[in-house]
């Protein structure tokens, strides 16, 4: 399977849309928002530049794409009042597969650009906005041409599903029964992929050009722990009791593996180190709920608590929908995906009543050499 023909987020802005069900993502971003204004200051006042070129790459569509071009264009024109400085001309780049919804993007650049105008009161004629459609484990972009490049919960999106997995029985990702080769397969994957973005971003960031990556991680050192593996997991025993109905052939579950691979710090950094284009100026962890609206939750009363723990699965299902329902249809057919989901929301009720349940985020800041 060549995942970058199949893997994109849901389109659209329908009830499975990544749209109308990326509010942990948006979660991820605001956490690491103090992180970018850092960089981003940083950035402008190494060099004043007249012209700033900013890459986001795995954009996907809805109200995350543009929140951290906003955030880069609000931060340097507040810099350039305080300064008495013209203001720069924004070259943005939002980058994503070919399946991304970029329709769904362009519709919402006109109403984009008026907001940033009354929030910035700054003409926005000088912002110019394109969609790059590709992959970034190669080229995208001419040499030397970026000064800002963003990328949140897409890298560990790996390039496609590692080889010699077969034997990963009952699984689709990396888990506590996975053979050792397995979970080689997957790591091997993961380094050959990063050290390629790397190596791309190299020719293509300028000198003093920063990097910001944020990628769904862990924290252990255990390739299987549950901080990055357990949402699979449930998913994979959803997929199992199917099995066992007769409603999905056995070999068709066992041939079935997640394209992705979720670092701890130490393996993001080893890479960054062994490439060598780029200092590592910040390399940290950071925690959200699987259930992005566990903070209103936690004020219902005990009356609601139960509604609260449904309507909480329903919100990972959703979020794990948005994101995987078009490998699952390549791979098993449209028919069955509304029982899958419907199995997997009901575990989901049951694991999230009785553990408490995180995504971990490794986030590193990067600075390009000279």
């Amino acid at each position: 399977m060549k995942v970058s023909q199949v893997l994109h987020m849901n389109g659209g802005v329908g009830e499975a849309s990544y749209a109308n069900n990326s509010l942990v993502q948006q979660q991820v971003l605001s956490l690491t928002k103090s992180i970018r204004e850092e960089a981003i200051t940083s950035l402008y006042c190494s060099a004043y530049p007249n012209s700033l070129a900013i890459a986001d790459l795995g954009c996907s569509s809805g109200p995350n794409t543009l929140l951290v071009v906003s955030e880069f264009i609000k931060v340097v024109e507040k810099l350039c009042r305080e300064l008495n400085h013209e203001s720069p001309e924004y070259k943005v780049f939002l980058n994503d597969l070919p399946g991304n919804d970029f329709n769904n993007i362009f519709r919402s650049l006109d109403n984009f650009k008026k907001r940033l105008h009354g929030e910035t009161e700054t003409e926005m004629d000088q912002c110019y906005i394109s969609g790059v459609p590709g992959s970034f484990y190669g080229r995208i972009f001419p040499n030397q041409s970026l000064h800002f490049v963003h990328s949140s919960y897409s890298l560990m999106w790996l390039s496609k599903v590692p080889e010699n997995v077969n034997n990963n029985k009952g699984n689709i990702y990396m888990a506590r029964t996975s053979p050792s080769n397995v979970l080689t397969a997957y790591y091997n994957q993961f380094q050959s992929d990063f050290s390629l973005f790397l190596k791309c971003r190299a020719k293509e960031v300028v000198e003093g050009g920063r990097m910001i990556l944020t990628f769904l991680g862990r924290k252990s050192d255990k390739k299987y722990s549950k901080e990055c593996c357990y949402i699979w997991e449930l998913m994979a025993i959803a997929l199992n009791d199917m099995v066992l109905q007769g409603t999905i052939k056995e070999e068709e579950l066992d041939t079935f593996n997640i394209p992705q691979y979720t670092p701890s710090p130490s393996e993001v950094k080893l890479e960054v180190l062994k490439e060598g284009s780029f200092t590592i100026d910040r390399l940290g962890v950071s925690e959200v709920n699987w259930n992005a609206l566990d903070q209103w939750n936690a004020l219902a009363c005990e009356s609601q608590m139960s509604e609260s723990l449904g309507d909480g699965a329903y919100n990972v299902m959703q979020c794990m929908r948005a994101v995987s329902e078009p490998l699952l249809v390549r791979h098993f057919g449209e028919s069955i995906i509304d029982e899958l989901f419907d199995r997997y929301q009901e575990i989901l009720v049951d694991r999230m009543s009785k553990e408490k349940t995180k995504f971990v985020n490794v986030t590193v800041v990067l600075t390009r050499n000279p």
